[in-house]
């Protein structure tokens, strides 16, 4: 059999297997619009609020008009106590809370501190953000009109009134996530392990299914199995990688700043090191159901530990080393800093290399397992 014949057979045999299939293709298809779907709203706006207003004043009606003039929040009812507005954010009907204090008029006039208390559903964190910066900018513009009032009253000018209450003004620019979504923040990270982890998958189950059974896997040298399926899988992943990478980060206004050749080039060793992450890993299993349910159980430290999500000073120093043996973990690191950030591919050469160093080391180790499954295989075979 030729190098070019097994490779067809490689693909055949890909094709022909459903679940392959459906985890390859259905899998890449299908989250490229499952995960993205719940965030293309992007910002959270017009969240839920109830007030609590124990003053009853001018000022007090002023601060729930200006929190419900802010995009980000909206009230929605006035209450009579604490306890009910609790009842209302744990049953759904509101996710936040602003309590007026008592005299907040006249305590405001007089000079002295008012505390506005604020609370909300913490467990959406953009949501949580959403509701309390709305209430903390309202707040703070009933705190500077009052101030204006106050210092207009003692006969200042009013154009050095305004300039004293706005002496620092924050010009907020985002420099990698020009729109602050949490879509552009997290789908090019999380495209890169979805790819992973399907390749390692139906890499692995592929192996699995093939071990104990004869077939063209048995009339061709293990190295040259292992060069034809890293191949196969190689041409179908350039097309489900150009699809991410190129059509979805488009889709999703992914922010772009890596040339075509650099993505290319950063990409090449990534697959080629987890297509042989996943021979090896194959030969460790005769079941072909075993793969996946493995792989799944660590997808989501795999998530954690490449960075993006989750500080990774706040993960133990050991646990971070261990994961850079994953191809996910590296890949997704250089191709944020290149792409999203704009880095020079002088700054993501060591990942570059230790993606290099990983398609050698998985790729021995791919030879050495698959030389014992098959030797291994053979002797029962024959026995029998």
């Amino acid at each position: 059999m030729s190098f070019l014949q097994l490779i067809w057979a490689e693909i055949k045999a890909v094709l022909a297997d459903k679940t392959i299939v459906i985890t390859v293709f259905g899998g890449v298809l299908f989250y490229s619009i499952l995960y993205p779907l719940p965030y293309l709203n992007q910002v959270p706006t017009e969240q839920q609020v109830v007030v609590i207003d124990h003053d009853h004043s001018s000022l007090s009606r002023q601060l729930i008009r200006d929190a419900n003039a802010s995009p980000k929040i909206e009230v929605i009812a006035l209450l009579g106590s604490i306890d009910e507005a609790k009842r209302w954010i744990e049953t759904g009907r509101a996710h936040g809370l602003l309590v007026i204090p008592a005299n907040f008029r006249r305590d405001l006039l007089l000079g002295t501190g008012v505390t506005l208390s604020y609370g909300g559903d913490a467990s959406y964190f953009l949501i949580y953000s959403a509701v309390v910066e709305g209430l903390i900018s309202a707040g703070l513009d009933v705190g500077k009109d009052i101030q204006r009032l106050g210092l207009l009253a003692k006969g200042n000018n009013a154009s050095a009134v305004q300039q004293s209450l706005n002496v620092v003004k924050l010009n907020s620019i985002p420099a990698f996530n020009p729109s602050l979504g949490y879509t552009p923040y997290v789908v090019p990270g999380l495209f890169l392990l979805i790819l992973h982890q399907t390749l390692l998958i139906g890499t692995g189950i592929l192996g699995a299914s093939q071990w104990k059974r004869q077939g063209y896997w048995r009339d061709v040298s293990p190295l040259k199995l292992i060069c034809g399926r890293m191949a196969a899988f190689m041409l179908i992943y350039t097309l489900l990688s150009s699809y991410y990478v190129g059509y979805c980060y488009y889709w999703y206004d992914v922010s772009l700043q890596a040339s075509l050749g650099q993505v290319g080039l950063l990409m090449l060793p990534f697959l080629l090191a987890t297509s042989a992450a996943g021979i090896a890993f194959s030969s460790l299993f005769t079941r072909r159901d075993l793969p996946t349910q493995v792989l799944l159980l660590v997808s989501m430290p795999i998530l954690f530990v490449s960075g993006f999500v989750w500080p990774l000073a706040l993960i133990p120093d050991v646990v971070v080393a261990i994961s850079q043996v994953v191809p996910a973990v590296p890949a997704i690191m250089a191709m944020l800093e290149l792409n999203q950030m704009g880095a020079s591919w002088q700054s993501i050469m060591p990942q570059w290399l230790q993606l290099w160093a990983m398609v050698a080391i998985y790729f021995g180790l791919a030879y050495w397992g698959v030389s014992k499954r098959l030797k291994a295989d053979s002797l029962i075979n024959g026995s029998s």
